[in-house]
């Protein structure tokens, strides 16, 4: 009796969470050189400097104007609403990326980045995303190099 009635309570649980609860938000850096913080306001001390452009987060809560956010490499923190947007963007995960002229692994190479680059997600075809960096620069890059 008791996991049945420890079932249908995780039942309704789950259909009377909000929506927003259940699915993490994905937002975008869209200034350079963006300050995230310790808590919600410009009070709070500064723990991340100078966040680029398309750096992607994942909003985890917010209060009033302020997201509390979590990156690739699961660190949190705070940031002002205003400068992030819904723009779709991945950050590489490897230490050496490939990023190719086409969609393929035998396209020719456009260039290599290092671990923690942003870039906006132009397209995507398979398991290949088109790719742009804040400086410009296009390519395809593996959907298993980014997060």
């Amino acid at each position: 009796m008791r996991k049945c009635t420890v079932s249908l309570v995780m039942v309704l649980a789950f259909f009377l969470m909000p929506f927003g609860a259940m699915a993490a938000k994905r937002v975008s850096v869209k200034g350079n050189a963006v300050n995230v913080r310790t808590g919600p306001g410009t009070k709070y001390e500064i723990i991340w400097k100078g966040v680029e452009k398309y750096y992607p987060l994942e909003v985890i809560d917010q209060a009033d104007n302020w997201y509390y956010v979590r990156d690739f490499e699961q660190d949190t923190g705070w940031i002002h609403k205003k400068l992030v947007d819904k723009t779709e963007t991945v950050i590489t995960v490897k230490e050496r990326c490939n990023v190719r002229k086409g969609p393929g692994a035998k396209k020719g190479l456009a260039f290599v980045v290092d671990s923690g680059v942003s870039f906006r997600v132009l397209g995507r075809k398979g398991n290949w995303i088109k790719v742009q960096h804040a400086d410009g620069d296009k390519g395809w890059i593996h959907k298993s190099l980014v997060w």
